[in-house]
């Protein structure tokens, strides 16, 4: 994966001396770990360290398999766990038979990661190892109520222990020569429905083939918040002009798709915007 030059320079931070030592001297005395593994530059940095520390033996990735992971993306997770010979399995969570996650009300992410720990603790258990999580700094500034659920299971997260922030996580990514170093966050796709709106299944699936049709444009970085039938489309500030200029393209692949409506959001992409609407 190629640099993406319209990326933020302040995205890549630099990267200090000791971030790598004070990872491993993070993970080493955990033993044993089950990462949650989603295949972003996050989970990945870490499941790789933990190989480091650990080895295969004390290391078993685990993908959440369920309807709000854009499709491609459990094949990406698994392609990644062979090509560093790493210990991988993809488990079923069902956040959608929970009511309370369906109401996506502002605890969405809470309940999104009871069930995922729901699924990874007998795990960890089993192999008398710890759960741990890509969370890094500057996740713990945001409106995150997932990670109360995942530290109340005793899941840990080994990046804030050791310092890290996104920058110096792409950074540390890059110079252990990970592909996905550059790769663009991935978040669930539950979190394009506005709070309010019920998550479905056909709302889920509408939100990834609309972000998919405008990565087929180009547009790497992307979300499509769906608003019934308003698509706002929403891409970094350095590529509204180009988007602008696909007008067209994209208003065609978001109407075969049931959008009577189709808006850019002028402000730009910005991880966790729906998040405005709690106040």
């Amino acid at each position: 994966m190629s640099l993406d030059h319209d990326r933020p320079a302040d995205d890549v931070g630099e990267l200090p001396e000791p971030a790598d030592r004070r990872l491993i001297e993070a993970i080493q005395p955990l033993s044993s770990v089950v990462v949650a593994f989603s295949g972003g530059v996050d989970s990945s940095l870490l499941a790789h360290a933990a190989l480091t520390a650990l080895g295969s033996e004390g290391v078993l990735a685990v993908t959440a398999r369920s309807e709000s992971l854009a499709e491609g993306e459990l094949d990406h997770c698994r392609r990644l766990a062979n090509e560093w010979q790493m210990p991988w399995i993809a488990v079923d969570t069902r956040e959608l038979d929970d009511p309370d996650y369906v109401a996506n009300a502002g605890d969405r992410c809470f309940w999104c990661k009871t069930a995922l720990m729901d699924a990874l603790v007998p795990i960890a258990q089993e192999r008398g190892a710890v759960v741990v999580l890509g969370v890094n700094l500057d996740d713990l500034g945001e409106h995150r109520p997932g990670q109360q659920a995942a530290r109340e299971r005793g899941a840990r997260f080994p990046l804030v222990e050791a310092g890290l922030a996104k920058g110096q996580i792409r950074a540390l990514a890059q110079d252990r020569g990970l592909e996905v170093w550059d790769r663009p966050a991935m978040p669930c796709l539950a979190s394009r429905i506005p709070y309010g709106t019920a998550v479905t299944v056909p709302l889920l699936r509408t939100v990834d083939r609309a972000e998919s049709a405008l990565r087929a444009l180009g547009f790497d970085d992307v979300r499509v918040r769906h608003y019934d039938d308003t698509a706002r489309v929403e891409v970094p500030q350095a590529q509204l002009v180009r988007a602008a200029e696909h007008a067209d393209e994209i208003l065609a692949a978001l109407e075969d798709l049931g959008f009577r409506y189709v808006t850019l959001d002028l402000a730009g992409l910005r991880s966790g915007n729906l998040n405005q609407a709690l106040g």
